[in-house]
């Protein structure tokens, strides 16, 4: 029977696409955020759900529907105080995304980097293969009826995880991530060994992380990597071009041929080892597999790329030093032969406080290194650190880039800027790109 939701916050990451599998399911789907645009709108207005303006009205005017809470809401907020006022029916998001995790098969992807990748991945390879519904963390969202499959991007922060209970996991790694929150690795680690504890038929696991050889859940355990002695599933014989990668798979001793992706960096190769690994186990097709890993094109703000002339645009949301490790990996793979040049806008002053050497120390794998001031949050407007800070510990420093001088940026040729950051590093970007567009028409 078809239901009415209302989403406070609906543009969220997690929460658009959620309203998007409720209304690909036949339900009325509506919702309320701020006014400023965001990404994650576009596909909310493309499927015709309609998006209102924080109003206590609105609760008024819909105090039937079921509600849906952002994580980020508190009792306070304008419609969420209203709503408890009326004592109208209620649901966070982690409950509303259990309720379709509990439909049918489920997998979910948690993992401090790689998780909204690998999400992507598994559903783009699923979706061509079976029903399959998917809830990804960059805003994209679809539900099928009858779905044989739901893939969901479980998010750790806060532990919004933690009442999961899906069949299978994949963890893609443990790290310290969210220093607003957790209170160092131990914390993190115990929270996602909550989680797996949670997951009813297997877990699939990064076999070079120290902290999840030590999880014994209840469900079994197979350990994806490059590891032959150690791991479960073993990507071997791998070879990297400018094309993507290509590389052998076994299973416990048993070769199940050779696999391929059209993407970069060796985070690329184990994310799609774990999308076959548990595609191998819930028995689907290894050829289909195959086929449809070949045919990804990547999910929104994960080395996203465009062409401007003779300048290569790179779109990432890497916020984390292992996550910029791995995006000018991906760029030095694909582009051997041109300077990587960064531009990074560090996201959140407690986020750059405890990881502010290692910033630095990642950031050195790029040709020249540009910093935009940091991206601070609701909870964090100000602090006692500074984009400059980190920029004095890099060698390859070449200053503090504002939104309206781009003037830094301009001189590079035939070169790879990647422009790295959570916060509103698009801003920085779209304003070069702009500007090169002007500049640089004599040469298209």
């Amino acid at each position: 029977m078809a239901k009415t939701y209302y989403f406070i916050g609906i543009k969220g990451t997690g929460m658009g696409p959620l309203a998007q599998i409720l209304h690909d399911q036949g339900n009325t789907v509506l919702g309320s955020d701020i006014d400023t645009y965001t990404y994650t709108q576009a596909p909310l207005e493309a499927a015709g759900i309609k998006i209102l303006s924080f109003d206590s009205k609105n609760v008024d005017a819909h105090k039937e529907a079921i509600f849906v809470r952002g994580n980020a809401f508190t009792d306070d907020h304008i419609e969420v105080a209203r709503a408890l006022a009326l004592g109208v029916t209620m649901l966070s998001y982690p409950d509303a995304v259990q309720e379709q995790i509990a439909q049918t098969t489920s997998i979910a992807v948690a993992g401090a980097h790689g998780k909204t990748s690998t999400t992507g991945l598994l559903a783009h390879v699923l979706k061509n293969i079976a029903p399959t519904s998917y809830l990804i963390g960059d805003g994209t969202g679809r539900g099928v009826p009858n779905s044989q499959f739901f893939v969901v991007e479980a998010d750790e922060y806060r532990r919004h995880f933690k009442d999961y209970a899906p069949d299978y996991a994949i963890l893609t790694n443990i790290d310290f991530d969210h220093p607003d929150y957790y209170t160092g690795i131990e914390d993190v680690t115990n929270a996602f060994s909550d989680f797996a504890n949670h997951v009813k038929k297997a877990i699939f696991a990064w076999g070079d992380d120290a902290h999840l050889r030590t999880f014994q859940p209840n469900a079994d355990v197979y350990y994806y990597g490059t590891n032959v002695e150690k791991d479960d599933f073993v990507a071997t014989n791998i070879h990297k071009s400018t094309q993507g990668s290509h590389f052998d798979v076994v299973f416990r001793g048993e070769q199940l041929g050779e696999f391929g992706v059209p993407l970069f960096g060796q985070h690329s190769i184990l994310n799609a080892l774990a999308v076959i690994a548990v595609s191998y186990m819930e028995q689907v097709d290894l050829d289909l597999i195959r086929e449809y890993l070949m045919t990804y094109q990547g999910v929104k703000r994960r080395f996203s790329e465009k062409q401007i002339a003779d300048i290569t645009v790179i779109d990432d949301y890497a916020h984390h030093p292992t996550e910029i490790d791995a995006t000018l990996d991906a760029a030095r793979q694909k582009y051997p032969n041109k300077q990587i040049i960064a531009i990074f806008q560090p996201h959140t002053y407690s986020r750059v406080i405890a990881y502010k050497d290692e910033f630095a120390r990642s950031l050195e794998a790029a040709d020249k290194v540009y910093l935009v001031n940091i991206f601070g949050s609701a909870r964090e407007k100000k602090g006692s650190v500074t984009s400059a800070e980190i920029g004095a510990e890099i060698s390859k420093f070449g200053g503090i880039v504002d939104e309206n001088d781009m003037s830094l940026l301009m001189p590079y040729e035939n070169a790879v800027m990647v422009f790295m950051g959570a916060g509103d590093i698009e801003k920085y970007e779209f304003a070069y790109e702009k500007l090169l567009g002007q500049l640089r028409t004599d040469l298209q």
